[in-house]
């Protein structure tokens, strides 16, 4: 019951904290301007996530003292996710050099992993250090592609719910709601359904940095241990879509030399937009792919993980494929 009453309260908090948020950017025009590289077309509020971001540390922090599982490692956690916020805020106000946020983000994760335990690796594959090490990288990467990917309404706000449903759901099939994963994936699914009724095309307000950059980190945190408790497929399928958009992406822009940190609109996304398809649609069918990534998320429990994880590459293929054609015009 209590449980309940902090997701609640968390979908609250965030649906009243964004209009606050939502009202003051509008009275001091922190306005995000329309460019050439913008999927949007008129001046709109930013630094949404603000709100969302404070309602996730503060719950996050309630249930696990609540729960009698605070620990180190959720204290450096926690404080983590407030200095990447707060990095994040001065950087939707003044942008800051892409080193110093890459500097700061890695600082994060190492000092995370570090409060972890390491013994016994992640998935097993490998030998726990590189396995780590591994980790590492591709923690600090979900940070930035989280942040990169958040271009159209309501994108961002929905891989939040998936992944944070999925995760949810999982750990109640696994017995594991009692602890601080399954309820922290939860109330994250509850708080950002706050943040996507001002955030839906047409969009009122946009999350910035300030919302991406921390949940990104802490989403990372939830699927390191989906895959510490043996469910290392579904970790890799839950946000299959945003992790396959992002990589092919940037490799791409990699062999041509660009530089892989200025804002682009070359996600299949944006190529689906580009093409015609309004935020709402591009959202929608992005919202459906990751139904059946949930489901396949939840069948890697049940039958060999690799056959689920082959179908959900066969779900996102087919959804870039989609998008790319939309983009190149072809019916």
């Amino acid at each position: 019951m209590e449980l309940a009453i902090l997701v609640l309260a968390a979908f609250v908090a965030t649906l009243i904290g964004t209009k606050i948020v939502l009202t003051r950017a509008l009275a001091k025009a922190q306005l995000d301007h329309p460019d050439d590289r913008s999927s949007h077309k008129i001046p709109t509020p930013h630094g949404g996530g603000l709100a969302l971001t404070i309602v996730l540390i503060a719950a996050w922090s309630y249930w696990s003292v609540t729960a009698n599982a605070f620990s180190t490692e959720l204290a450096v956690l926690l404080v983590a996710m407030a200095g990447l916020a707060g990095l994040s805020r001065l950087d939707d106000i003044n942008p800051l050099p892409a080193k110093v946020r890459l500097i700061v983000q890695t600082l994060a994760v190492i000092a995370t992993l570090a409060a972890m335990p390491l013994e016994n690796g992640v998935i097993g594959f490998l030998p726990a250090p590189l396995e780590w090490a591994f980790v590492g990288f591709g923690w600090v990467w979900f940070i930035n592609l989280y942040n990169f990917m958040d271009g159209v309404d309501g994108i961002t706000g929905i891989e939040t719910l998936t992944i944070g449903g999925g995760v949810a759901l999982l750990a109640l099939g696994a017995g594991l709601l009692q602890g601080v994963v399954g309820p922290f994936a939860l109330i994250t699914a509850a708080a950002v359904l706050g943040f996507l009724w001002w955030n839906w095309h047409p969009a009122k307000i946009f999350m910035g940095d300030v919302g991406s950059i921390p949940l990104g980190f802490a989403l990372g945190w939830l699927l390191i241990h989906l895959s510490q408790a043996g469910y290392w497929a579904a970790a890799l399928i839950l946000p299959l879509y945003y992790l396959a958009d992002a990589t092919i992406t940037l490799a791409r822009r990699l062999m041509r030399g660009e530089k892989v940190w200025q804002a682009h609109r070359e996600h299949f996304y944006q190529k689906a937009h580009q093409g015609g398809w309004p935020h709402n649609k591009v959202v929608l069918a992005i919202t459906l792919a990751n139904i059946l990534l949930i489901g396949l998320a939840w069948t890697s429990t049940q039958i060999t993980p690799l056959a689920a994880l082959g179908g959900a590459v066969l779900v996102v293929g087919s959804l870039l494929s989609l998008f790319s054609r939309i983009g190149s015009g072809a019916k």
